[in-house]
């Protein structure tokens, strides 16, 4: 493209410079011409009103004009050897005086049949004439003077200036080619390297950018390309930890399936092939129906993950104090095993949603605060209103964890101490139901927590 340009730039360029020296010529080689022939035509006029001065002076005296021209036309010979012109004088027809020993152009010579004045230019010899032809006036009307003025060296030299002429204009032209080149060169710059950047990006060197320097159009052009780029490069990367986290959350899903699947089977085998007693049978039995209890309930936990994304949720208001009630009296067995203390605060009345997600998302936090505490630990639940948003925390006392580590916690499966989870039951899934049911309702999680400090887990709200 940069080579169209400059070609196609150039020959406009070179076609209308050209086309600007040939019309300048042309009027310049017009002009003289006129100039030589204005000149012609005057000194024709001046030759002719002073011999017809001398044919009646020569009259005068009783003289023949024919037997005195020679003498007559000597001045004018003298005039015609300085100003490279020749004088040829007729009579009729037929030639009765030239200053020159041989007439030039003779042959092409042909008096007017009128009284009028005739002006042309004819070439011989490598020379060119200005040939200005007219009659005498009355009563010598028979005579007819031809003028004729050597134009060659005034010619000669338009030539050499039109010359001269286009080699500068060829020499300017050579300079702004050059200038031009280097323009272009400067213009494309930037596309070039847009290219070769393109090209690395493609070829997997995402964090490359382009130098911006400047503040005009192509600064401007390669910011956006930057921006362009960075935008790519996040996506590149938000795509990657997505495959990533599904290939981890395919992985974790089947190390999980295969612990129960792994005992169901065991035991099955157990109560196939070995002679067991009635205690020992009910014994595998149970094992069988707790493990198979624990995939039904991972199960479920996966349906309302995946529902938790498509369904439609009931914005309804929702009464905080009974809401809180509903979530201590289906965790009481739980709270009453560990002789967790609770305390419930609120200072706003309602929270908008749907009630049977927000009792999920409350029950499931709690329940993870009850499992972090120790005997006798502390689980407090406050509804507050800061800066005009409305906030849900549950704070416990338990062992809490690192921040590094609360950055996971809402990944599917992903657990802090797989141990205990598999002792109380979880599976890994209730944090990641709790931030599909908080992104469901417009709002965030957080997580504050030290080693040995217990958390913070806060729900807020950002619509009313």
């Amino acid at each position: 493209m940069k080579y169209r340009t400059f070609l196609t730039t150039f020959l406009l360029f070179l076609f209308f410079f050209n086309l600007g020296i040939l019309i300048i010529t042309y009027v310049m080689f017009k002009d003289t011409l006129r100039q030589a022939e204005e000149r012609s035509l005057a000194e024709h006029y001046m030759i002719t009103s002073a011999i017809v001065k001398d044919f009646y002076a020569i009259e005068s005296r009783g003289s023949d004009i024919e037997e005195s021209v020679d003498s007559l036309f000597q001045p004018y010979r003298y005039f015609s050897s300085n100003t490279e012109s020749s004088l040829v004088l007729y009579k009729e027809e037929q030639q009765v005086y030239s200053t020159s020993k041989e007439t030039l152009l003779s042959k092409s010579l042909k008096p007017p049949k009128d009284g009028n004045r005739l002006v042309s230019f004819q070439e011989t010899d490598n020379r060119t004439y200005v040939i200005v032809s007219g009659k005498l006036p009355s009563p010598y009307d028979f005579y007819t003077l031809v003028y004729l003025f050597d134009t060659t060296d005034t010619i000669t030299s338009w030539a050499k200036m039109k010359n001269t002429l286009f080699l500068v204009g060829l020499t300017l032209v050579t300079l702004l080619a050059f200038g031009l080149l280097l323009l272009l060169n400067r213009i494309f710059k930037p596309l070039s390297q847009i290219t070769q950047t393109s090209r690395e990006i493609a070829a997997g060197a995402y964090e490359t950018r382009l130098s911006v320097s400047g503040n005009d159009e192509l600064a401007k052009m390669s910011q956006s390309f930057n921006y362009m780029a960075e935008e790519i490069h996040r996506q590149m990367k938000e795509l990657i930890t997505a495959a990533e986290k599904k290939q981890q959350f395919i992985d974790n899903f089947a190390h999980e399936l295969h612990t129960p699947l792994t005992a169901i089977y065991g035991y099955a085998e157990y109560l196939q092939k070995a002679a067991l007693t009635d205690d020992d049978r009910l014994s595998a039995i149970s094992y069988i129906m707790s493990e198979s209890k624990r995939v039904q309930t991972l199960s479920n936990q996966l349906l309302d993950l995946a529902n938790l994304k498509n369904d439609q949720i009931v914005w309804e208001e929702q009464n905080v104090n009974e809401l809180f009630q509903s979530v201590k009296q289906t965790l009481h067995s739980k709270i009453r095993k560990k002789k967790i203390k609770t305390d419930f605060y609120s200072e706003i009345d309602g929270i908008k949603g749907d009630a049977s997600l927000l009792k999920s998302l409350f029950v499931n936090l709690m329940d993870n605060a009850i499992k972090a505490c120790e005997m006798d630990g502390h689980v407090m639940i406050r509804a507050v209103l800061e800066d005009g948003k409305k906030i849900v925390c549950i704070q416990d006392n338990g062992k809490g964890m690192s921040p590094e580590i609360t950055e996971y916690i809402t990944e599917p499966f992903y657990r802090v101490e797989k141990s205990r989870s598999r002792k109380d039951g979880g599976t890994g899934l209730g944090l990641s139901i709790c931030k599909q049911i908080v992104l469901r309702h417009n709002a965030d999680l957080e997580f504050i927590s030290h080693p040995g400090k217990g958390m913070i887990a806060k729900v807020i709200f950002t619509t009313s």
